[in-house]
């Protein structure tokens, strides 16, 4: 039976590291998008969070493909690379919760400026893991 987990043991301090992440969705014409976001490694999932009406959010609730680029700053040759899908998991004040523990993760000095935003968090189970540059 293979391992359940898609995320290997070796990358995972480095995925709880601050890092930033590129996420690509796929636009409803078939062509790619992509932006940085806020991540969290929570077990063998990665939690990203948005306000709801941007365009990769929108992307994810029609296509849940989705793939995650995480650069290594202090190497910049390094990089792993997450594909995978993605459910939508919290709405309201659960996401809003989420975008302020991820705002302090980032040392954002105002979490509190995300309040009166309609936010959503999404669940992405990490089906293929790369590493390039270790």
């Amino acid at each position: 039976m293979p391992d359940a987990s898609h995320i290997p043991d070796q990358v995972r301090p480095f995925l709880d590291a601050l890092n930033w992440a590129a996420i690509a969705t796929i636009n409803e014409d078939g062509s790619p998008h992509q932006a940085m976001v806020w991540y969290l490694l929570d077990g063998d999932t990665v939690l990203v969070n948005s306000r709801r009406g941007r365009r990769w959010p929108m992307n994810l609730e029609r296509d849940p493909r989705v793939s995650l680029a995480v650069h290594d700053h202090a190497l910049p040759e390094h990089w792993v690379g997450l594909r995978g899908r993605a459910r939508l998991l919290r709405t309201g004040d659960a996401a809003l919760a989420d975008i302020d523990a991820l705002a302090r993760r980032y040392g954002d000095d105002d979490p509190g400026r995300f309040r009166g935003q309609e936010r959503v968090t999404f669940e992405i189970r990490i089906e293929r893991t790369f590493e390039y540059g270790s």
